[in-house]
């Protein structure tokens, strides 16, 4: 995936997903923006019908033929959209949750990756741009990989973490050239924000915040998600 010292700083991330994903288990509260850690909610229980566990959403808003398809794009016939934010540790706790849930419903699913830095992380910004940049060189999800991975290296940095994503992208191969005209390029911002008005839109408020073909949904951890899915799937094949 590039140098060893990306390596190392990807097994360092590591370390920090395995203690977020113990926390998953034992806590309910999403990050809205503060700096709370905590994973698993994903809307307010105002945003759900009482007891469904969903919520209505836009899909037009939801997914864009635009949007960011992790893996194997499947046949769309059941989606899961996630808001997210690469500084957020809730979004670090539900990463390997998500790696597994693809990795089990590979060719069913379409897994959606979308973009809803908060302004409480001084760095969710530079990190879109990053991999919205790398996104440009048919790279997303090496650059999602990454920053995951080493979120325990430089998430909550009082600096700019952009000269660091820098290095990154020349790990990873990336043409250093069209990656710095990427990042200072507008429109790559415009495209961020893009799916963050999306967000807001559809009453994300904190992140991650999970959508299910459509519907806002409140997995309380790996298990729930299943189930969510198997039962959107059997409706689909219905």
């Amino acid at each position: 995936m590039g140098s060893s010292s990306l390596a190392v700083r990807i097994g360092v991330g590591v370390a920090v997903v395995v203690a977020a994903v113990v926390a998953i288990l034992l806590v309910t509260q999403r990050d809205s923006g503060t700096s709370a850690a905590a994973p698993a909610s994903t809307a307010a229980a105002a945003e759900s019908p009482s007891g469904s566990g969903t919520g209505a959403a836009s899909s037009a808003a939801v997914v864009r033929e635009d949007s960011h398809i992790l893996g194997d794009p499947a046949d769309g016939a059941v989606t899961v959209v996630e808001f997210l934010d690469f500084e957020c540790e809730s979004c670090l706790a539900w990463y390997p949750v998500i790696e597994q849930l693809r990795d089990r419903y590979a060719g069913e699913v379409r897994f959606v990756a979308r973009y809803f830095p908060l302004p409480s992380h001084l760095n969710s910004v530079n990190a879109a741009l990053a991999v919205e940049a790398a996104a440009q060189q048919g790279r997303f999800e090496d650059m999602y990989i990454v920053m995951f991975g080493t979120q325990g290296t430089w998430g909550h940095s009082g600096d700019s973490q952009a000269p660091l994503f820098r290095t990154f992208a020349q790990e990873l191969g990336l043409d250093l050239e069209a990656y710095d005209a990427a990042v200072a390029d507008p429109a790559t911002l415009a495209r961020v924000e893009k799916d963050q008005a999306d967000g807001e839109s559809l009453g994300v408020q904190g992140t991650p915040t999970f959508f299910l073909n459509g519907e806002l949904i409140q997995p309380m951890g790996p298990d729930d998600f299943g189930m969510m899915i198997d039962k959107a799937l059997a409706e689909a094949s219905a």
